[in-house]
């Protein structure tokens, strides 16, 4: 019987040290499951300030109430652009998939400004009472950040400063939405700077960090 060659020796070698790869879920499954977190988080806040705060400010200001949508919609839809370039061969132009929410988050906050007329149940945030919301989305985010990051590094993303980048939106996006529910601040220049001074951090720092963890994967 002939002996192998030596490409088929290093092939047989090569082929002994495989490990079977567990196949990665749907981007859209492994979106819903970083979503019973936020969903969790949320249900949480609920329990201790109550649903009828909000709901109040809601239904007399529609603006807080679509900027609040916009959020969850932006969240949403970053993750899932997230987890969806995680996965080879998905084009660049999944990074848009976020941009509906986000307009109509920006855009709808943007017009509590011209209301003349304040929320009720709230008042008008001062600096240092913006600053808390600043905290609250910063030390929300940390944490929902940390989880997709983790979530995307087995899938090792091809454009990883792209991805991190979705992740901080989603991650800040998503702290929003949660700030909603004990938010009792009307819509005013000072607020709405530091909400985007925090997202932008958050988008930020996801870019810096994030990406060098999601390339060494």
């Amino acid at each position: 019987m002939p002996e192998p060659s030596s490409h088929e020796a290093l092939i047989d070698r090569l082929g002994t040290g495989l490990v079977p790869v567990r196949r990665l879920l749907p981007p859209w499954l492994r979106t819903a499951g970083w979503l019973l977190v936020v969903v969790a988080l949320a249900v949480g806040l609920l329990l201790h300030y109550g649903a009828a705060p909000m709901l109040r400010r809601w239904a007399a200001t529609p603006d807080l109430a679509w900027a609040g949508v916009g959020a969850v919609i932006t969240a949403i839809s970053a993750a899932w652009a997230a987890f969806a370039l995680g996965v080879p061969g998905r084009p660049a132009a999944w990074a848009w998939l976020p941009l509906p929410g986000a307009v109509l988050w920006i855009g709808a906050s943007g017009l509590g400004c011209l209301r003349e007329w304040i929320a009720p149940g709230t008042e008008i945030a001062s600096m240092h009472q913006s600053a808390d919301c600043l905290v609250f989305i910063i030390s929300f985010s940390v944490p929902l950040s940390a989880l997709l990051i983790v979530l995307l590094r087995r899938a090792c993303p091809l454009r990883p400063v792209l991805t991190a980048v979705l992740i901080g939106l989603a991650s800040a996006a998503a702290s929003a939405s949660l700030l909603e529910i004990c938010h009792a601040y009307d819509s005013a220049a000072t607020d709405l700077l530091t909400h985007a001074l925090a997202v932008v951090a958050v988008v930020g720092v996801n870019a810096a960090m994030g990406g060098r963890l999601l390339s060494k994967a």
